[in-house]
């Protein structure tokens, strides 16, 4: 099928890091890995130029920037109103038909791709801003999972547009030096992975910065559950070299995040009692998970926060899917420990240094004089 060419769509398999001014950071990785090779679901950027033709042609640019030269950050309730004022305002306003159009058959085009009429799909902020190895913005825009029909794709990044705009991401831009009116946002539309088990997975271990552990975390359903912290997740513990799992927790895990077919809604469900405290990944999707995990970690040369699914839709190993990638923004940037001269002789001096990321201390020379 031939892709409509429109300013609007991006498709993920077009999308690198160059284009971070028209996808925002998320779609940006998307792309990248998709381009990599890496399994991730198909999808499409919508990208920066609709959010700034559609902000244009509202006219409310000026009365967007009014009320943001009137924020005290100080103030909390305050921003709140700020907030809720800007966001009422982008509510009320008309999407282009141009930009509209893009979108919606953008939508079809990725059913067709799929083979799937009203494919189900997630519609996810992706700020220009965001997923910067010093700056996350992870979690202040909107997204919203299960998604049926090109019309209720619009309205969703309708609302992931107006999300650049909460009184979080406003306070964190402030926080973090970035002007609002350089900030610009994408919205992302992917295939839904139908999860069976979902989580996250860091390249080193998030408890102490050690490089040479993998960690994943993972729940029942959909990977909501993790993120936002409602559940106890499994964890496991992985070595980055050899690949042994050195250590597992099952947690026990009551609640899970699943589609409901009829009200196309997401829906928070009890898990039946035999599986609440049965792991949620087996010996081979841990290994799968890991070894796309060290893979993507060594494509951007830098720790990673991952988002990833186990589809039960597909065949294993297919099925373990990357959502998301960003890097990792605590222990990646504090500074790595200085070792002076003694250093652990032989195999375990090389291990100890390739795991850990050491750099070592400079020897001072005496120069005879």
């Amino acid at each position: 099928m031939v892709r409509r060419e429109t300013p609007y769509i991006l498709w993920f398999d077009e999308c690198t890091t160059t284009e971070r001014p028209l996808v925002g950071g998320k779609n940006a990785s998307l792309g990248e890995m998709t381009r990599a090779g890496i399994r991730v679901p198909p999808g499409f950027a919508i990208t920066t130029t609709a959010y700034q033709d559609f902000v244009r042609q509202a006219g409310i640019s000026t009365q967007i920037q009014a009320l943001l030269d009137e924020v005290d950050y100080e103030d909390v309730a305050g921003l709140e109103h700020t907030s809720k004022a800007i966001r009422q305002l982008m509510g009320a306003a008309t999407i282009p038909a141009e930009i509209e159009g893009a979108i919606e058959g953008a939508y079809e085009e990725l059913c067709s791709e799929c083979c799937v009429p009203d494919l189900p799909v997630a519609v996810r902020s992706s700020a220009t801003a965001e997923d910067l190895p010093g700056a996350s913005f992870a979690g202040q825009q909107d997204t919203t999972l299960w998604v049926r029909s090109g019309s209720r794709v619009v309205i969703r990044a309708a609302i992931c547009w107006s999300s650049l705009f909460t009184a979080r991401a406003i306070s964190y831009r402030h926080e973090m030096g970035f002007r609002h009116d350089r900030v610009y946002i994408s919205v992302g539309v992917q295939k839904m992975a139908n999860a069976q088990t979902a989580g996250v997975m860091f390249t080193l271990n998030p408890i102490n910065g050690d490089r040479s552990i993998i960690a994943i975390d993972s729940s029942w359903g959909l990977g909501e559950s993790v993120v936002s912290g409602v559940v106890t997740p499994d964890n496991f513990l992985v070595d980055k070299v050899t690949l042994d799992i050195v250590r597992r927790t099952a947690s026990k895990k009551m609640i899970e995040y699943e589609p409901n077919e009829e009200t196309q809604e997401v829906e928070i469900r009890d898990v039946q009692a035999e599986r609440q405290t049965c792991p949620s990944l087996n010996d081979e999707e841990i290994m799968a998970l890991s070894k796309l995990g060290k893979r993507i970690e060594g494509h951007y040369g830098t720790p990673q926060d991952i988002e990833w699914a186990i589809d039960r839709d597909l065949p294993f190993p297919e099925n373990v899917m990357i959502v998301q990638s960003r890097p990792e923004t605590v222990w990646s940037q504090k500074e790595r420990p200085v070792v002076g001269n003694r250093r652990k002789a032989g195999v375990a001096g090389v291990v100890d240094t390739l795991l850990a990321g050491v750099r070592v201390k400079p020897t001072e020379q005496k120069v005879e004089s």
